[in-house]
């Protein structure tokens, strides 16, 4: 089963809120993105959608469209969803840059003349 300190140990930092834990298991959903870009700037998006047994990666936060999505696997295999990261990096052109962490927004104030 994917659990958070898997998925981190893959590179991957939570973007879902702590309010879904108060839902039951079959229904909880999350989302993580991998904390590095790929070279060609792609960002990597892991989720678990509400109540399917699957995990799906993606290039876009929240896929709507099937077409969105680089692969599925099963919640089980671990072993699968890395070999998937390693093939989508691969497919990037290997990993890049560090991504600013979920959540934070720079504070830049505005220059204000009145």
């Amino acid at each position: 089963m994917m659990t958070n300190s898997s998925l981190q140990r893959l590179g991957f930092v939570q973007t879902t809120s702590e309010r879904n834990k108060a839902q039951p298991t079959f229904a909880q959903a999350w989302r993580y993105r991998h904390e590095h870009q790929a070279q060609d700037g792609t960002l990597l998006f892991v989720e678990h959608p509400f109540g399917i047994s699957v995990c799906r990666l993606s290039e876009v936060e929240t896929p709507l469209d099937m077409r969105d999505v680089v692969a599925t696997v099963s919640l089980l295999d671990q072993a699968g969803l890395e070999t998937a990261v390693e093939a989508f990096f691969a497919a990037h052109g290997g990993r890049g840059a560090l991504v600013a962490p979920v959540g934070s927004h720079p504070f830049r104030p505005q220059r204000l003349s009145w």
